[in-house]
C-alpha cells in the first residue's frame, strides 16, 4: 500500500492585514499597521502550493474560516445589525475588532498536530485541532478549525478528529509547529518529536520572561495519549528559553525534520548535544543530524531568514528538496549555510526559492502555511476531494482571487461595510468552487 505525506496549505483569506496581534513574533510586531497586500499574499500562497505539484509533490488546501468573527463580538456583548456590530466595536474595542478580522488560519501548521495511522494503536489518523489559547486571535479559531476537519476527513473508519484540548493555559496547544516525526519511509512506524516551552504545573519562571513559551508540556503529553501512540515512539523536549526570547516563538522557526533527515540550530533546544544523543540511541534506521551552530548562523540571522521554516520534502526515495523563504537567499549567512548544506553528503539535493513576503511579514513562512498529513491510499481516497489542488483548480483559484481580493488593505478599511460584504461574497463563491455546501456562519443564516 502506497503511503505519502500530503501538504494541505491554508488558503490565504482576504482580510489578510498586519495588526501586531502575535507577542514574540518579532515580524508581527515591527510590520503591526502597515498596508497589506491580500491579492498578492493569496497569490503567493497559491504559487508556493503550484510549485510542490509541478515537483509532483500531493498538495491540498484548507479554505479560511469566515471573517470577521462577527459570532464572536455578539459573544462579547455587541449587538445590533453587522454594521452595527462592527461600528460599535470599533469605537470602544478595536483591538478585538482588528483581531476578529485575523487572517492568521493561513497559517495551517498550527491549525493541528496529526499522527499517522501506521503510529496509532487503533490504526487510524488522529487530528487534535489546536487550542491556540496564548492568544486571542488565533484562539477563536479552534471550535472553526474542529468543525472543517471533520468536514474534510469525515470518514470514521480512516479518521479521528479529537476536540481540541481543554481551553487553558495548562494545556496550551499550537499544533503541528511544535512537532516533528522521523521515520524511515512515510508508511513505516516512526518516532514522533513534541517540543514544549514550559511545564504548565512547574511554571519554571514563566513570568520572568517577556514573550510567552506557547506549547505546554502537559498539552503534548495529552495528545499522546488521545493519538493512542505506540508505546515509546514519542519523545518531549524542552524548546531554549533564550531562543523563545529572541523570537523562536514556535519549534518550526528553528528546526525541520523529515523522514530520517533533521535539520535544526544548536539553540533550538535546553540541551540540543544531549537531545540528539538521545535520538541517535532510540532510532534503529539511519538518521542525518544536520547541525547549525550557532557562530555560522546567529539566532537573530535565523528568525529574520527563517531558513529552518523552509518545507523539507521528498523528490524520490533518495533525494529531498528544501522550499525556502527568498530571505533566506538574501541573508548572507543563511545563504552560505544552504550551500553548505547542498555540498555535504545528505539527501538534500535542491534548493527552491519561493516569494511569501506578505506571509513573512506578519511571521509565517513557507513551513507555517502548510499541515504535513501522512496518508495511504485508501485514507487519501477517503477525504473530501475536493480540496487536492491539480492544475485546473488552481488556475480557478488564481482567478476567485483575482475577483474577490483586494490589491491593499489598511486597518481602517475593516470597518468598511462594503468590505463585510466583499468577503461574504468571496467565501460564498470559495465553498461553491470547493463543494463545501453552506460551510461558512453568514450563509446558515
Amino acid at each position: 500500500m502506497k503511503t505519502l505525506e500530503i501538504n494541505f496549505d491554508g488558503l490565504v483569506g482576504p482580510t489578510h492585514h498586519y495588526a501586531g496581534l502575535a507577542t514574540g513574533d518579532l515580524a508581527s510586531e515591527k510590520n503591526a499597521h502597515r498596508i497589506s497586500h491580500p491579492k498578492a499574499a493569496a497569490l503567493q500562497g497559491l504559487q508556493k502550493m503550484k510549485l510542490l505539484l509541478d515537483l509532483k509533490i500531493p498538495q491540498a488546501l484548507l479554505p479560511p474560516q469566515e471573517r470577521p468573527a462577527l459570532h464572536i463580538l455578539r459573544n462579547l456583548g455587541f449587538s445590533g445589525t453587522d454594521v452595527e456590530v462592527l461600528t460599535k466595536a470599533s469605537k470602544v474595542a478595536p483591538a478585538i475588532c482588528s483581531a476578529i478580522y485575523s487572517a492568521s488560519s493561513m497559517w495551517a501548521a498550527n491549525a493541528a498536530t496529526v499522527s499517522p495511522s501506521v503510529d496509532s494503536k487503533d490504526k487510524r489518523v488522529h487530528f487534535t485541532p489546536a487550542n491556540l489559547v496564548t492568544h486571542f486571535h488565533r484562539a477563536i479559531e479552534a471550535k472553526d478549525n474542529y468543525q472543517l476537519f471533520k468536514t474534510i476527513f469525515a470518514d470514521e473508519r480512516y479518521f479521528v478528529v479529537h476536540f481540541p484540548l481543554f481551553s487553558h493555559s495548562s494545556f496550551a496547544d499550537e499544533g503541528a509547529a511544535n512537532h516533528n516525526r522521523l521515520c524511515s519511509e512515510y508508511g513505516e512506524l516512526g518516532y514522533q518529536i513534541f517540543v514544549y516551552g514550559r511545564d504548565a504545573v512547574h511554571a519554571g519562571g514563566l513570568l520572568s520572561y517577556r514573550y510567552p513559551q506557547r506549547q505546554s508540556l502537559e498539552g503534548s503529553e495529552a495528545i499522546a495519549r488521545l493519538h493512542q501512540l505506540q508505546d515509546h515512539q514519542y519523545l518531549f523536549v524542552k524548546q531554549n528559553l533564550e531562543a523563545i526570547e529572541q523570537g523562536v516563538f514556535h519549534n518550526d522557526v528553528i528546526s525541520v525534520m523529515n523522514k530520517n533527515v533533521f535539520l535544526y540550530h544548536e539553540s533550538a533546544f535546553e540541551n540540543t548535544d544531549n537531545f540528539i544523543k538521545q535520538l541517535k540511541t532510540k532510532i534503529s534506521y539511519p538518521i542525518y543530524c544536520l547541525g547549525v551552530s550557532l557562530q555560522e548562523l546567529s539566532v537573530q540571522d535565523a528568525v529574520s531568514s527563517y531558513l529552518f521554516n523552509s518545507q523539507l520534502i521528498s523528490i524520490d526515495k533518495d533525494s529531498m528538496a528544501l522550499i525556502a523563504p527568498i530571505e533566506a537567499q538574501e541573508n548572507k549567512a543563511a545563504h552560505q549555510v544552504l550551500r553548505r548544506l547542498l555540498q555535504e553528503d545528505n539527501p538534500i539535493q535542491t534548493i527552491h526559492f519561493v516569494d511569501c513576503r506578505e506571509s513573512m511579514l506578519n511571521g509565517g513562512g513557507p513551513a507555517c502555511l502548510r499541515l504535513r498529513v501522512v496518508l495511504t491510499d485508501k485514507e487519501r481516497n477517503a477525504i473530501h476531494p475536493q480540496v487536492f489542488l491539480n492544475e485546473a483548480l488552481y488556475h480557478r483559484l488564481v482567478k476567485w482571487v483575482e475577483r474577490h481580493y483586494r490589491d491593499e488593505l489598511a486597518e481602517k478599511d475593516l470597518l468598511d461595510p462594503h468590505f463585510l460584504q466583499e468577503c461574504h461574497t468571496a467565501l460564498d463563491e470559495l465553498t461553491r468552487i470547493l463543494k463545501l455546501g453552506s460551510f461558512y456562519n453568514f450563509q446558515k443564516i
